[in-house]
């Protein structure tokens, strides 16, 4: 068995089983790409095989660190040419292009949208909308579990306002 202070999280095979398609899907969720989410799994995983968090812990933790690396991915925009790029050039066979291009702009203005809003908000939204339950966003957020309907109602709000054109001054 080997410690997490040895380089290699001892539970990282189980954790990583029984984890890796919540941290997908949370992922995926955030991005509206399962490439990119499997990617930023990888990323997940690997900070959690240095972390010293205890396996009992990890699916929380995971979810959590899957939403900020997704949310992190989209504020800084280092992939964000080479994804759209790929994307483009899959949409090449898409039957309806004129449907595909408007999907593509409104993910496109969800997840700036999304990476507008506060964090802890986003982080809430994203894990709620990915089938956490609300004891389990509050522990992952450390957020009573009261706040969390507030915190969920006030980021879908936030979200609307942002999606909605004539909610912005001209």
């Amino acid at each position: 068995m080997t410690r997490a202070g040895d380089g290699v999280h001892p539970d990282l095979e189980q954790v990583f089983r029984d984890g890796y398609p919540r941290v997908v899907a949370v992922a995926a969720r955030v991005l509206g790409s399962g490439d990119e989410a499997e990617d930023v799994a990888q990323e997940v995983f690997l900070a959690f095989s240095r972390s010293a968090v205890p396996a009992a812990e990890a699916p929380g933790w995971l979810s959590v660190a899957a939403a900020h690396t997704a949310l992190n991915l989209i504020r800084s925009g280092r992939r964000r040419t080479a994804r759209e790029a790929t994307v483009a050039d899959r949409e090449v066979a898409a039957p309806d292009v004129a449907d595909t291009v408007v999907a593509r702009d409104e993910h496109r203005r969800v997840r700036a949208a999304l990476a507008r809003l506060p964090r802890t908000q986003a982080l809430a939204l994203v894990l709620r909308h990915s089938g956490l339950s609300y004891a389990e966003v509050a522990a992952a957020l450390n957020l009573s579990p009261g706040s969390v309907g507030t915190t969920v109602r006030r980021a879908e709000s936030a979200l609307r306002k942002e999606l909605t054109p004539d909610a912005s001054p001209l």
